[in-house]
């Protein structure tokens, strides 16, 4: 049996050295706590299951495409008190980025995509400072904000909420508890006016602000929510691989 061709870590040697990538995907996701029911690490299982639905349907439409090994490691600097949250800071990821990118350059990638799993981290700055740098094309993405969630789920929630534990009920049950066992979720808005209704932002202190680590009320989770969103999500994520995979990174503009 032999690994998938598009899932780097399952690939020989034998099957790169035959291949041309023209896209890599880096899942990038965290280590933290995700309410009571859900574990530590929900956001990389999530970004690597996307990454690789994804990636399949893109490579049986003819697209070179090549998932990368997850990073497992985000923006935990809200955290920091919560016992087993592991943080890396923007600094320490810019520097990261930067080793894998001139990593691929030499090997005929053209095009980086950075699958983004986790609210803390924001790649956008790096990928203004290290553009200059190279010649590969370097874009980031947010699974989850991909398609719309309100068709799928009455009340999302911003983390380990009805959206994440769906999604997790569909890619690795057996690591979920059972949702009587979760906490609610309820969390405490800023007091400042501007803060709360986000036109002006602040990093949010977690144990201030959630007292189980969730944001947003798990109960209606569904597996079946899970997959039909996730169908719904590496399907567009796919075309737009397909189309990038395709495109002239030197003519990107109509």
């Amino acid at each position: 049996m032999t690994g998938r061709p598009y899932i780097l870590a399952e690939c020989t040697w034998k099957m790169v050295r035959a291949t041309t990538y023209e896209v890599a995907v880096l899942p990038w996701g965290a280590t933290e706590a995700h309410n009571l029911h859900l574990p530590y690490a929900t956001d990389t299982i999530e970004c690597d299951a996307v990454s690789a639905a994804a990636a399949r349907l893109a490579w049986d439409e003819g697209a070179r495409v090549i998932v990368l090994p997850a990073i497992p490691f985000g923006v935990n600097t809200g955290q920091l008190d919560i016992r087993g949250c592991l943080n890396m800071n923007p600094s320490t990821q810019a520097a990261v980025l930067g080793d894998i990118v001139r990593s691929l350059e030499p090997h005929g990638v053209r095009k980086v995509v950075i699958l983004n799993g986790h609210g803390g981290n924001d790649f956008r700055q790096m990928i203004r400072e290290l553009q200059p740098t190279t010649r590969i094309f370097l874009c980031t993405l947010n699974w989850y904000a991909s398609v719309n969630p309100s068709a799928y789920f009455s009340v999302p929630g911003d983390h380990a909420g009805e959206l994440e534990t769906s999604v997790m009920l569909s890619v690795a049950p057996g690591l979920v508890l059972p949702l009587g066992e979760a906490g609610p979720g309820t969390a405490r808005a800023f007091g400042p006016r501007a803060l709360r209704e986000g036109w002006a932002w602040a990093p949010r202190r977690w144990t201030q602000v959630t007292d189980d680590t969730g944001v947003g009320d798990p109960a209606a989770a569904s597996a079946d929510k899970g997959h039909r969103f996730l169908d719904a999500v590496s399907r567009r994520i796919a075309d737009f691989l397909v189309e990038l995979a395709n495109a002239d990174p030197e003519a990107l503009y109509a």
